[in-house]
């Protein structure tokens, strides 16, 4: 079934079917949470279908959909990372390119994911350039990306690129009313606002209870701004938390507390729910030193793909947050 926000994405990759057009390279791209996958399998799904609907989805019943549905189709490929916050090597791509010298065995096509493919390293990035330089017959590629920007220019140049964007968080919120073990309308605005708009990512959050670690992690950073806890202390604990989630919650706070000073309205916060705090802080802060705080959370993002020491990356940000407010 086509997710709510994906229709116009999915009549156009329908489209191709109807039109027998197939791509030779498509790049699915878009941020975290909005079912790039899902919409990459869906197609590729009704591509290997030998009797598909009117609409372009496949049948769910015939040979090739049961084989996809056991995971057994044999034109059918995944190609992801070994193991979790690893890259694709140059083994998994030449194995790809071995797979592709053979032709299809059925009489549809064979379709090929590559998730996440900025996730290529260099030497495989290289080697996948021959996939899209020699196609092979009856065969499409489809790379999904959080990241399009870490793809080399020459993968990017030769795929036709299909985005997924976020849906308006009205359309997420009433998605998730009856999915989600929140019940308040407001604790589920609150979540897709962590979630950035993401409503996979909003659901496993509602899911996971993140919105109390987030008010945890809310109430711990307000503790240092009132000289009530260390933030050595805090950076201790938090390092033991993900890393991504808990830098963005805090640019969050900054962002809204800057847009406090102009009296932004409370439905155009990251946290509508902690206005009250914001605009309190807000009064006592200068404007410099949030903006100083926010390029220090900016450089920590980027920071977040490399080695870096997590928990003296939170120290850093939390003495000067704390800086910030013993000043005051």
């Amino acid at each position: 079934m086509t997710l709510p926000w994906q229709q116009q994405q999915w009549e156009h990759l329908s489209s191709y079917i109807a039109q027998k057009r197939m791509p030779q390279a498509l790049l699915i791209i878009g941020n975290k949470g909005l079912g790039k996958q899902q919409l990459a399998r869906q197609f590729a799904v009704a591509l290997l279908c030998t009797i598909p609907q009117a609409n372009g989805m496949a049948c769910g019943r015939c040979s090739s959909c049961l084989l996809v549905n056991a995971n057994t189709h044999p034109d059918f490929i995944e190609v992801q990372p070994e193991e979790p916050g690893k890259g694709i090597g140059i083994g998994q791509i030449r194995s790809l390119i071995t797979r592709l010298t053979l032709k299809p065995q059925f009489e549809t096509y064979r379709v090929v994911i590559i998730n996440p493919a900025d996730m290529m390293n260099n030497a495989a990035a290289n080697a996948f350039l021959k996939c899209l330089e020699e196609p092979t017959e009856r065969t499409s590629i489809i790379l999904i990306s959080e990241k399009p920007a870490k793809l080399p220019a020459t993968i990017i140049s030769r795929c036709q690129k299909l985005a997924v964007t976020t849906p308006d968080r009205e359309v997420t919120v009433d998605w998730l009313q009856d999915k989600s073990p929140l019940s308040k309308r407001e604790d589920l605005f609150c979540t897709v606002s962590l979630a950035q708009g993401a409503p996979l990512l909003a659901l496993d959050y509602a899911n996971d209870k993140t919105l109390i670690q987030r008010n945890e992690c809310f109430e711990a950073w307000m503790a240092i701004a009132k000289q009530r806890q260390s933030p050595v202390i805090i950076a201790e604990d938090w390092q033991k938390l993900p890393a991504a989630p808990l830098i963005f919650w805090v640019t969050s706070w900054i962002i809204d507390l800057i847009k406090c000073f102009y009296h932004t309205q409370v439905e155009n916060l990251y946290n509508p729910d902690l206005n009250e705090q914001l605009q309190e802080l807000s009064k006592r802060l200068e404007l410099k030193g949030l903006y100083k705080l926010y390029d220090l959370l900016l450089l920590g993002r980027q920071r977040l793909d490399t080695q870096i020491n997590k928990q003296l990356l939170f120290e850093e940000i939390l003495i000067q947050w704390h800086e910030l407010n013993r000043s005051k």
